[in-house]
């Protein structure tokens, strides 16, 4: 890392320094002290939220979270398990409304990956399952004290559930709430469902909408089709102009979108803004060290690095801030002296977990891109409190800050704001999860690089 003011773990800058960052930054830094400030004022831990390839949408409040250390953990033994003095609880509930998807995205980890327990789950998550949820949600709330919380509607792709069913489930969670308990809602769905008619009912719900999609056609069409081979791009294109539209505009949370070497960053970047989101989200195509990513080879290249490079400087220099970039947010607040709200980078204790159809409780979807069962808990709604999911090994292992990372973490002058990257990119078989990010070179010099740019804000009053 460079000598610079700008420290590379999270630790509070003093005030005259950010002072200065401020008054030489761009618009986006000084965006990004202004949140490290807020944050400290609050004085109140923040929580890495719920990220995965079709998912992560940025809900209602700033507090949630999620993680995994990840491996065939023996289950938990249910309700008669607490969990251990200190532990966050849970604030976040991912629920797998509909189980299925009606496209066919070649970097899916649900149904492309290890594990394929998605084919023995049913399609739709039945209303029997949805008020066992409901219940279990209000009670792991209620025993910890905590009146708001936020629930993700996931899939597969949620909207193959219907309008209607949607409609029954947030009222149904909302009546088991009662008042004492605030639950915001959230969608993320590939876009090509989600018509004025959908709209208009999650209007009535306050329910906000992330939609996933790679850039312009040529962009999505190269991973992101239908199972005939036919472009999702037109009906995506068609939902995101209503979307961004000012009836809906509210509703709008922001877009997901996965990095693929093939495509110009910039002009992917560019592509989505053209949408007016309020929030991109470029995210790592899952792999592992046995099964790695597309172009990430064993050596010192850093593709990935140098792609998202690349969307940090049209970011960050452009005059006024066009939009959020989560994970260079992430980082940039890290580097400042924040926190993390990503489960991508820092060090934040994750705190959500993820309902099946079935009812089954797993604490990370995305381990499914490792092993078959790595996030698998065998706990249910039906006949366990999530406390028994929080004191499952997984779960107690994401809330471990530093000492979650591997002894080459550690060690690393970054590794406090890399965090050890996305839990499931460490795996490799035969040594599990003990390991550094498939992805370490590109965090290393995309995180000195960032570093570096912020430091030279400091530097132009010397």
């Amino acid at each position: 890392m460079r000598d610079a003011q700008v420290g590379c773990a999270p630790t509070p800058l003093p005030d005259d320094v950010l002072d200065e960052l401020a008054r030489n930054g761009t618009d986006v830094l000084r965006h990004a002290i202004r949140r490290v400030r807020n944050e400290q004022a609050a004085a109140a831990p923040r929580l890495a939220r719920f990220n995965n390839q079709a998912g992560g949408v940025p809900t209602l409040r700033q507090v949630t979270g999620r993680g995994g250390r990840a491996g065939s953990a023996p289950p938990v033994d249910g309700a008669r398990t607490a969990p251990p003095a200190g532990v966050v609880p849970f604030r976040e509930f991912v629920l797998k409304v509909h189980s299925r998807c009606n496209l066919a995205c070649d970097y899916c980890y649900v149904y492309r990956m290890a594990d394929q327990s998605w084919r023995r789950r049913p399609r739709v998550m039945s209303a029997d399952v949805v008020r066992r949820t409901g219940e279990r949600i209000v009670e792991h709330l209620r025993s910890h004290g905590i009146t708001e919380a936020d629930v993700v509607l996931h899939g597969g792709e949620p909207l193959l559930a219907g309008g209607d069913r949607l409609a029954s489930l947030v009222t149904e969670l909302t009546r088991l709430a009662g008042p004492g308990i605030t639950l915001s809602f959230a969608v993320q769905t590939n876009g090509t469902l989600l018509d004025r008619d959908m709209l208009e009912m999650f209007r009535r719900h306050d329910i906000r909408v992330g939609v996933s999609v790679d850039g312009d056609r040529a962009a999505t069409d190269r991973h992101r089709r239908r199972p005939d081979g036919g472009s999702s791009h037109p009906a995506a294109v068609r939902a995101l102009d209503l979307l961004s539209g000012p009836r809906y505009r509210p509703l709008f949370a922001g877009l997901l979108a996965t990095v693929d070497l093939a495509t110009d960053p910039v002009r992917a970047y560019e592509t989505l803004l053209t949408f007016a989101p309020p929030m991109v989200d470029f995210l790592l195509p899952h792999g592992t060290w046995t099964d790695p990513p597309p172009g990430r080879t064993p050596d010192t290249a850093t593709p990935y690095a140098d792609w998202l490079i690349a969307v940090f400087e049209r970011w960050y220099a452009a005059p006024r801030r066009e939009t959020r970039v989560r994970m260079l947010e992430e980082i940039l607040v890290l580097l400042l002296g924040g926190e993390s709200g990503a489960e991508s980078v820092g060090l934040s204790p994750t705190a959500f977990v993820v309902v099946e159809t079935d009812g089954e409780i797993e604490l990370a979807d995305t381990l499914k891109a490792t092993y078959a069962g790595a996030g698998a808990t065998g706990l249910s709604v039906c006949s366990d409190p999530f406390d028994a999911a929080l004191a499952h090994p997984v779960a107690r292992a994401a809330q471990r800050g530093a000492d979650r990372l591997s002894a080459l973490c550690r060690r690393c002058p970054v590794g406090r704001v890399c965090g050890g990257g996305l839990h499931p990119h460490r795996f490799r078989a035969g040594h599990g999860f003990d390991n550094p990010s498939v992805y370490c070179p590109d965090l290393f010099r995309l995180i000195d690089h960032v570093a570096g740019r912020t430091a030279g804000s400091a530097a132009t009053t010397a």
